[in-house]
């Protein structure tokens, strides 16, 4: 029965590739960046509000640093993503997140100080090999002759803000409420986000791209990292974060049938690929390197 929370959470992310490919049709960027985490910072202050104000005197001390993780894991990692959705596909979007698990695990190794093993290295290359795949539509030379679709660059510098922000997280370990982390983290995206919102120009919402913000707004930004937060409680963070492994696959499923996108087989190698690195680095106990 505990598997229902992680579950939820992972289905409700890889839905969520989906919705940021159909934005890119119907709103701009920066506006559904914007207005996702303005609406759902609006939904969570009657509720978080009040116990934050409360407590005030512990969260202080840290506001810098709460705002350089909502800066990266919110308002960096999402807006590039939309960008992204520009020039690549919903399949792509998916699977390229998977290798926030190895990018996290190096990031860990150079800023936690976490000992560097041979597990974590042959996880980590065999993940970018997978990744590496995908981005070159299953043909690595023409990589190296054409380079990075400029969709898969801005996804890897996403998925690279992403892992910053999870290293930070545990390194900095703030003694915060999660709501409240995630309540305050919101209000730095908006922060952030603020000043090209107003610059660049607006498509406005519509009966077109209202649904779209709203599911980035409650599944995406309430319900999954709620669902997730709750899933660590019950079974621990070992034990979970092997869910996010399911990420690209559903990812996959969805894009195929929602948008019809064509699955080729170098995503599913591509995507196994970068599920065995994952695997390694997490599973497999390798002497230190």
């Amino acid at each position: 029965m505990h598997y229902i929370f992680p579950l939820l959470a992972v289905l409700a992310w890889a839905g969520n590739t989906v919705i940021t490919k159909m934005s890119a049709a119907s709103i701009e960027p920066t506006e559904i960046g914007f207005y996702r985490w303005l609406f759902a910072w609006l939904l969570l202050t009657p509720f978080v509000l009040r116990p934050t104000l409360r407590n005030w005197w512990r969260i202080r001390p840290h506001l810098l640093k709460i705002f350089i993780m909502g800066t990266l894991g919110m308002a960096m990692f999402q807006s590039l993503m939309y960008f992204a959705a520009q020039y690549t596909t919903a399949a792509n979007i998916g699977i390229i997140q998977a290798l926030i698990p190895a990018m996290s695990l190096l990031l860990a190794i150079m800023v936690l100080k976490q000992r560097l093993t041979l597990a974590a290295v042959v996880g980590a290359v065999t993940a970018f090999i997978g990744v590496l795949l995908v981005v070159s539509n299953g043909e690595l030379l023409q990589l190296v002759q054409q380079g990075v679709n400029r969709g898969d660059g801005l996804m890897v510098l996403a998925v690279a803000a992403y892992a910053l922000y999870s290293t930070l997280l545990k390194h900095w370990q703030l003694e915060i409420s999660a709501l409240q982390m995630l309540y305050l983290q919101m209000l730095a995206a908006i922060i952030v986000q603020l000043p090209l919102f107003l610059l660049q120009p607006k498509t406005g919402l519509n009966v077109d791209n209202l649904p779209l913000v709203l599911y980035a707004c409650l599944a995406a930004s309430m319900i999954a990292p709620l669902a997730w937060l709750h899933g660590v409680r019950l079974m621990g963070p070992s034990r979970i974060a092997i869910f996010f492994n399911l990420m690209p696959i559903l990812s996959l499923f969805i894009a195929g049938l929602t948008l019809g996108e064509a699955i080729e087989f170098y995503h599913w190698i591509g995507t196994g690929i970068i599920v065995l690195g994952i695997v390694l680095a997490e599973r497999w106990k390798g002497k230190g390197a």
